[in-house]
């Protein structure tokens, strides 16, 4: 299989979908990748490192597309590359599609096989593509709260830590699974006094049981929330419901009761996001102000660690890939319920239902797709 990796074009994104390593091992399974110029460079990989591996270099991400059987990408595809995708291409990405009718509707119109890392689930509900970028989203959302609370960036001029003889700040995280867990791990470590909510009294059981004794834990009800949010110095929201549009835990009348200065990072924000005002923004403009409460909602925060965050991905993606190079998409997918999941829009359909329900579309089960 000719597998194509174009340059990242969204707004601040150096990410690249595979490391020279993975080209490499792709070409060890027989396969051929083609790169475009410059790719890598953002993530640390140069031009001749992929070469070295094994890769030929592409000028022009038209090529790219013209050329590839399938394309590997770390963010969803934008306006400018919907016309270069191919009917019958698998297209290997972060899709988010409930996020975004556009998206969805240029996908579906393009006839391309969409396969989205967010949906790749295992027996046991873990998402093997999701995690490694929502370790790196979680751990970030604390470092980016701490650093927009300080006064000159137009928080409140709160340290999260604190120091001797002073409070340190209050930390509410929404949802207790990868991007919380990491978040409320930082925000300890730096001292705070962490609230974690989930919905799930088994996980609140676990993450109660390892987390440090700042964090304490607390079921996900509209009230408690609501509560919460009053004494909070940084909400995080890492709130998923796989493939869907996430709830508003947050509404727009319960800004009035937090601190001016106050800082909500929402990291859902690419699913649509967990706080009714936010927004999506680039690293370029990462913030905005809400009824006094800075809202930072990037939604590839990830790309601002691009080497850590490519190696990462990478690490995950590459046996998927390799699966889906091996055997072709239909074949990888018969034989991988994990990969099987991952398939959104197949030919012009949507198979994935969740995103169907999000805009009133169509949905057309899998099985009908074979």
């Amino acid at each position: 299989m000719l597998i194509g990796v174009p340059k990242e074009i969204k707004t601040n994104e150096k990410r690249v979908a595979l490391t020279p390593g993975g080209v490499d091992a792709l070409r060890a399974n027989g396969h051929q990748v083609i790169v475009e110029t410059n790719a890598g460079v953002g993530s640390g990989f140069s031009n001749d490192a992929y070469i070295a591996a094994g890769a030929t270099i592409i000028d022009t991400a038209a090529e790219v597309y013209a050329k590839a059987d399938m394309i590997m990408k770390v963010k969803e595809p934008i306006a400018p590359e919907y016309s270069l995708i191919r009917k019958g291409q698998t297209l290997f990405t972060y899709f988010h599609f409930a996020a975004s009718r556009e998206l969805t509707e240029a996908m579906v119109n393009a006839g391309a096989t969409c396969i989205a890392y967010e949906t790749v689930q295992k027996a046991d509900g873990s998402l093997p593509l999701l995690i490694p970028m929502s370790e790196v989203a979680g751990r970030m959302a604390t470092q980016e709260g701490a650093k927009y609370l300080e006064h000159p960036m137009g928080g409140r001029g709160i340290l999260l830590g604190g120091v001797p003889g002073t409070r340190p700040a209050e930390v509410v995280v929404l949802g207790g699974g990868v991007v919380g867990t990491n978040a409320a791990k930082m925000a300890a470590g730096l001292g705070a006094s962490v609230t974690l909510f989930d919905n799930n009294l088994y996980r609140l059981r676990y993450l109660n049981d390892v987390m440090p004794a700042n964090v304490v834990t607390q079921m996900s009800t509209n009230a408690n929330i609501r509560e919460a949010v009053k004494t909070a110095d940084l909400v995080v929201g890492g709130v998923l419901i796989v493939g869907a549009k996430a709830p508003h835990l947050i509404t727009r009348d319960m800004l009035s009761t937090m601190k001016p200065g106050s800082v909500i990072v929402d990291v859902s924000v690419d699913q649509g996001g967990c706080v009714e005002t936010c927004k999506p923004t680039t690293h370029e403009n990462p913030t905005y102000v809400v009824d006094g409460v800075v809202h930072y909602g990037v939604a590839n925060m990830p790309g601002a660690v691009p080497y850590t965050s490519t190696i990462a991905l990478t690490n995950a993606t590459l046996p998927y890939a390799i699966q889906l190079a091996n055997h072709g998409w239909k074949d990888a997918c018969k034989a991988s319920k994990e990969l099987e999941l991952g398939i959104n829009v197949v030919d012009g359909k949507i198979v994935y239902e969740a995103v169907a329900e999000a805009f009133g579309m169509e949905y057309t089960p899998m099985d009908q797709c074979w």
